[in-house]
């Protein structure tokens, strides 16, 4: 953790307060935005708080206080406090950087380990399984209402891999089984989030399988899912959502990879490992980041000599790997 701070004692001294989060929010940035905007209003009742975000994945719309989030950017809007939460960079604000600059005080809450604190408070765990449970231990818990808990488990589910992942420890159980005693459907959120998928989802997963390679000897699994293709399906960057990780479910993969077209020429790749890979390493070296079994980056260009590098990146670990 980069600082000992108490985000309660700033929140205090701050009269508007504006909560953002990164650009493509996913559901533990969603989850936290949220979760603080409802504790604010629950218990600091002379604060002004909003939300920004840019448009939210429908998987999340289902947290209360969804429909207060406000999406569009202005010209001039100036608070005393902006919290930035799930940020791991100043710039993967947006649009919504322009606010944190003019700002009179800033905080950062994360969980990133690239994290340089560049906010004028930092709180930054990457300990942590999220930016949630990070929310969720500095909050005072009889004080944490059904809406503040449902936004914080939702996601500390989706950024622990409901609770697969190395960062979750002791405490990351012990916050959640305390967000669930606050009466939330805590298997409904699970099965929205992870399980149920549209026609339009199952159709893409099917294509992404299809299409696939098998790669390293059965160690990784790859697919491209092109320009053409999305558009032929009418798909939205959030129909994506789970591929690569159902795709890193084939047996004896240790790696998975989707890189989705989103304009000719211009990739999102999305990766996902067990422990014998560090996919936030090669996302790294093509100027991405993220977590050790869950990262992204992006790419111009040929697609195919990205994919080699990876291959190759992954190789590296693997083969000095010691796991059985």
């Amino acid at each position: 953790m980069t600082a000992k701070i108490d985000p309660l004692s700033i929140i205090k001294e701050a009269d508007s307060i504006m909560i953002s989060g990164h650009v493509r929010p996913d559901g533990d940035c969603v989850g936290s935005c949220l979760g603080l905007y409802h504790y604010i209003r629950d218990n600091f009742l002379d604060k002004k708080a909003e939300v920004r975000l840019e448009e939210v994945p429908d998987a999340y719309r289902s947290a209360p206080g969804s429909v207060d989030i406000i999406t569009e950017a202005e010209d001039e809007k100036a608070c005393s406090l902006f919290i930035a939460l799930d940020v791991s960079e100043k710039n993967r604000l947006g649009r919504n950087e322009k606010y944190f600059d003019a700002a009179d005080k800033t905080l950062c809450i994360d969980h990133h380990i690239s994290n340089p604190g560049y906010a004028d408070y930092n709180l930054v765990d990457p300990a942590a399984s999220s930016t949630c449970e990070i929310a969720a231990a500095f909050m005072d818990p009889d004080r944490i209402s059904y809406n503040t808990a449902y936004a914080l488990y939702m996601g500390m589910i989706c950024d622990s891999g409901v609770f697969k992942y190395d960062q979750t420890c002791r405490r990351t159980m012990e916050l959640a089984g305390m967000l669930m005693e606050k009466g939330i459907p805590f298997t409904k959120i699970i099965d929205e989030i992870f399980y149920e998928k549209t026609y339009l989802q199952q159709q893409l997963l099917a294509w992404c399988l299809i299409h696939s390679r098998i790669l390293l000897g059965g160690r990784m699994i790859s697919a491209v899912l092109p320009y053409e293709t999305i558009e032929e399906y009418g798909a939205r960057t959030e129909d994506f959502e789970g591929i690569v990780s159902q795709m890193k479910l084939t047996k004896g993969t240790a790696i998975s990879l989707l890189a989705t077209e989103s304009r000719k020429g211009i990739f999102k790749c999305s990766l996902r490992s067990d422990e014998r890979v560090d996919v936030c390493k090669i996302a790294q070296t093509f100027g991405g980041g993220g977590h050790v079994r869950a990262s992204g980056f992006s790419y111009t260009g040929d697609i195919a000599a990205a994919l080699h590098r990876a291959q190759q990146l992954a190789k590296e670990q693997l083969d000095t790997c010691t796991m059985e």
